[in-house]
């Protein structure tokens, strides 16, 4: 664990590196965060395909709060089916809360000072990728999909897109190219400027990325000649793309297929 632009960041470096070239490959996680071991497993997946993986700490320290976790049965008692709405009602409302703290407004200004600090510290890795990749997985895949647009400069410092002002100068993309999975909390609008490369891990009947915006962001990126693949995956949960031991074998190899299809994809460009 280190600090990038006095910003919390995991760095996971290839096994050769500096003696051999690599890539700068920023990954943004999902609500579990920089602390989670699943997330710093899957950066270390990165790494030792040849990426230098920068992982920032987009929550200040406010990852969202863990939940009680239920078993289900088979046949759950009257009682014990209103526990578990109890519970599903608490958690919806701790991730609503949690949402409504973590706005672009709040987030980009993170991690653009982990980028420019990236460029610095690892500017050979910048260079020799031509520019910074970028993985998203759930809220970060939202992330990642506004870094790769163009967007007016002071948005990127946390100022509101409504509180713009008609000329601002815009900027942009901030990435080479992205490989986003199973992206949470995406709107419409988020397409809008899109220039950099993007591959789409998704989940068949995700209602964290539902189907009206998963097509209206592919239809608008085919449309503005933006490179883009889109494929979906069946019988999976949300949030399979990252490591974790699930013992359903057909979890275990979509979650492979995931990973093999964004790495494909960081490599192509």
């Amino acid at each position: 664990m280190t600090q990038m632009g006095g910003i919390d960041a995991y760095v996971s470096k290839p096994a050769d590196y500096p003696h051999a070239p690599s890539k700068l490959l920023l990954f943004l996680t999902g609500a579990t965060g920089l602390h989670s071991d699943n997330n710093q497993i899957q950066a270390d997946k990165f790494a030792k395909e040849g990426f230098l993986v920068v992982m920032p700490d987009m929550f200040n320290d406010d990852p969202l709060p863990g939940t009680a976790t239920y078993s289900e049965e088979k046949d759950p008692s009257y009682i014990e089916q209103i526990k578990m709405t109890l519970v599903d009602a608490t958690k919806s409302f701790a991730i609503d809360m949690w949402l409504a703290r973590q706005t672009p407004e709040k987030v980009l200004p993170i991690i653009q000072k982990v980028i420019e600090a990236a460029k610095d510290e690892f500017a050979d890795a910048v260079a020799n990728g031509g520019g910074i990749y970028s993985v998203g997985y759930c809220f970060g895949g939202r992330m990642t999909l506004l870094l790769a647009g163009e967007k007016p400069d002071t948005v990127m410092w946390g100022q509101a897109v409504k509180d713009e002002e008609a000329g601002t100068v815009k900027k942009g993309p901030y990435i080479k190219a992205g490989a986003i999975a199973h992206a949470t909390a995406v709107s419409r609008d988020d397409f809008t400027g899109t220039k950099s490369p993007l591959a789409f891990v998704c989940v068949e009947n995700d209602q964290l990325f539902d189907e009206e915006v998963r097509e209206h962001g592919e239809k608008y990126l085919k449309e503005n000649n933006v490179e883009c693949e889109f494929k979906t995956y069946s019988g999976v949960p949300h949030g399979f793309g990252v490591y974790g031991e699930y013992e359903d074998t057909k979890i275990k190899v979509a979650q492979a297929e995931a990973f093999d299809q964004m790495l494909a994809w960081l490599k192509l460009h």
